[in-house]
């Protein structure tokens, strides 16, 4: 079994590679600064931002693995483990890190947004390339936090870093809404594979053993973790991947609707526990429940052609 080095501080960290301590919840390294370093496969409690600007080290995040390319971005998030097993081998990194605990922000407005910094839980194969300008911006804001940790503890000091670090984090948004852009077509690929995987789910009957497809299910299925995926989709469509899931849904709906089928009928064919959380989405999507639906379209399961004795036709 693969030994796995306990990060759950800052201090934790920086005793592994060598790093003075410069304050007690958050760290700056500067790898260059550092001697060689064994690798270590490690279970973070803490937050980490890795710009790494080597080719040396096949990191391993998770169960997957990553070969990155110079000026890559990683960030680990607490409970996350990543790095690379010990083999006693020595490796001379390049690049920064920045480390920060989740007491440093308790109580301030960064622990309130930190959901919105959805990188923390991309996987490792979903990093973010950095153009040579964007590493610039990330080392200068580096360098700063790495300043002020000198600073006076005059009371501003901690607000300081803090502001300094969730810059430092709407850049990386900003940045990684670049690499959304600028890969359009292998977006689109996903796009087109979301589409596919919908119509296969159902194909397949699915939906009798795994209920409703949801979006964790359909980014496992694109070898994607759900924050990526989720992120990829609004970006590129301006809608939550949850919102295409149950329009796909809706749409076969109001089909199976259309045909004649009972309401009760429709929501277990695609996949619901209960009727009523059928109409309830269906309401919420559509605006009306199912059954106002079919009576303003004027469909009744019911609904035939006859004539009666006078010959006049009926329906």
């Amino acid at each position: 079994m693969a030994k796995i080095e306990k990060v759950n501080t800052v201090h934790d960290y920086n005793a592994y590679v060598g790093q003075t301590d410069e304050h007690k919840l958050a760290s700056v390294i500067n790898y260059d600064d550092l001697p060689p370093i064994r690798h270590s496969l490690n279970s973070y409690g803490i937050y980490g931002l890795f710009l790494r600007e080597d080719t040396l080290v096949d990191l391993t995040y998770g169960c997957g693995r990553y070969d990155y390319d110079e000026s890559t971005l990683i960030c680990v998030a607490p409970g996350q483990t990543g790095g690379k097993e010990d083999n006693g081998e020595r490796v001379a990194l390049k690049g920064w890190a920045l480390l920060f605990h989740p007491d440093l922000i308790r109580g301030t407005f960064l622990e309130g947004r930190m959901h919105r910094y959805s990188f923390f839980a991309y996987n490792v194969n979903e990093a973010l390339h950095m153009r040579p300008g964007e590493r610039d911006i990330l080392v200068a804001y580096m360098k700063l936090i790495k300043q002020e940790f000198h600073a006076p503890d005059d009371g501003c000091r901690d607000s300081i870093i803090v502001s300094l670090i969730d810059i430092v984090l709407q850049y990386c948004s900003r940045f990684y809404n670049r690499q959304f852009s600028s890969h359009r077509q292998q977006n689109s690929d996903i796009l087109t594979r979301f589409e596919q995987l919908m119509h296969s789910y159902y194909d397949s009957e699915r939906q009798f053993t795994d209920g409703l497809p949801s979006v964790q299910a359909c980014a496992s299925e694109l070898c994607l973790s759900s924050n990526y995926f989720a992120d990829l989709i609004k970006k590129q469509t301006g809608i939550t991947a949850g919102e295409h899931i149950h329009r796909f849904v809706m749409s076969m709906a109001k089909s199976r609707l259309a045909a004649g089928e009972q309401v009760c009928q429709v929501a277990y064919a695609l996949g619901f526990e209960y009727p009523q959380h059928f109409s309830r989405l269906f309401k919420k999507m559509e605006g009306c429940t199912p059954s106002e639906y079919i009576a303003s379209r004027n469909w009744r399961p019911d609904h035939h052609t006859s004539h009666d004795n006078t010959g006049t036709t009926t329906g």
